[in-house]
């Protein structure tokens, strides 16, 4: 297990530089009027320096005025030792813009995962061993219905319905009006009033798919032989269930949700920036759409870091859930 670990490391570390180069040659590809375009603007801010002096500046500190290749060297090697620049877009270094964004998308992340646990497996369970009966078309309705909607419909249903028709939240914004006025229990409460809705929406978008996966996996398990067998031997059917058949249907469903576990840092887009939640979604989308490079590219490097890890914690949860799993 050991020796496969470090080789998959070894695989991921790869796969990541491959990743980086790619971002960096998109983000070279980009206009260059648009590095002359920021370069104009800054030069126009009180007691800025000249437009020559920015363009030279940006374009030394991104490695735009080099080839491709001793760029990207150069990019990567700031990169290691943890200077990714400056934001264009907060004007303060991409690091610290993201250590202070990230902490709410992963507070709202690992609450809506939990939930969402908590929902959908039972959830997907019961439906399971009720097949065909009236529990499963009604959750098999409800879990459809979540998958399918809109995560922009759904969140825009929820301000229309508690924000402006009945006044309990507020349109968006993570703390009120009077925020810093409140006490300390007081405004850990405003911000928890104000994370509800984005949480609602997460888990409700959520929990479709992972009822329906759950609910898969447990019949395809419940019609094994050696379910048959269990309950031929005379073992209760909470034992038969819980006891056997769940254990089983743990396997891929720990390998999915192994996958999705550092998620919880990446933030939650299109729902952060409905509800002007400022987490690490909502940063990156306006960066984003600010053309701002530095951070564009420190969001995109962190996405493939994540998305790696996320499959190793899968593989590494498979073979723990499964003691029959063995790798060479």
């Amino acid at each position: 297990m050991k020796k496969y670990i470090a080789k998959r490391l070894i695989i991921s570390v790869f796969i990541l530089i491959f990743v980086a180069f790619i971002i960096y040659v998109l983000m070279r590809s980009l206009p260059t009027s648009y590095l002359e375009q920021v370069a104009r603007q800054k030069s126009m801010q009180p007691g800025s320096k000249s437009f020559e002096e920015w363009m030279e500046q940006l374009s030394a500190t991104y490695g735009m005025d080099k080839g491709i290749i001793p760029g990207f060297l150069a990019w990567a090697g700031k990169a290691l030792r943890g200077d990714f620049g400056d934001s264009w877009r907060w004007t303060v270094p991409v690091t610290e813009k993201f250590k202070d964004s990230v902490w709410i998308s992963f507070i709202m992340g690992g609450i809506a995962f939990i939930l969402e646990i908590l929902i959908a497996i039972p959830l997907g369970v019961i439906a399971a061993t009720k097949q065909y009966t009236k529990t499963d078309y009604t959750i098999t309705i409800v879990a459809l219905a979540c998958f399918s909607l809109p995560t922009f419909f759904f969140a825009s249903l929820l301000k229309l319905v508690f924000c402006v028709k009945l006044g309990w939240f507020d349109l968006g914004g993570l703390i009120g009006r009077n925020y810093e006025n409140l006490s300390a229990a007081a405004k850990f409460a405003d911000r928890a009033h104000h994370l509800v809705l984005p949480i609602v929406t997460l888990v409700v978008i959520s929990i479709g798919s992972l009822m329906r996966y759950t609910r898969t996996n447990m019949l395809e398990v419940l019609n094994a032989d050696y379910i048959r067998t269990a309950r031929a031997k005379g073992l209760s059917e909470s034992k038969v269930i819980y006891h056997h058949a769940f254990r089983n249907t743990l396997i891929p469903l720990v390998t999915m949700l192994g996958g999705s576990l550092p998620g919880l840092f990446a933030g939650a887009l299109i729902t952060e920036t409905l509800y002007s939640i400022p987490g690490i979604g909502y940063v990156s989308y306006q960066s984003m759409v600010a053309g701002d490079i530095p951070f564009s590219m420190f969001y995109l490097v962190f996405m493939a870091v994540l998305t790696l890890i996320g499959n190793l914690i899968s593989d590494i949860l498979y073979a723990v859930v499964d003691p029959r799993v063995r790798i060479a």
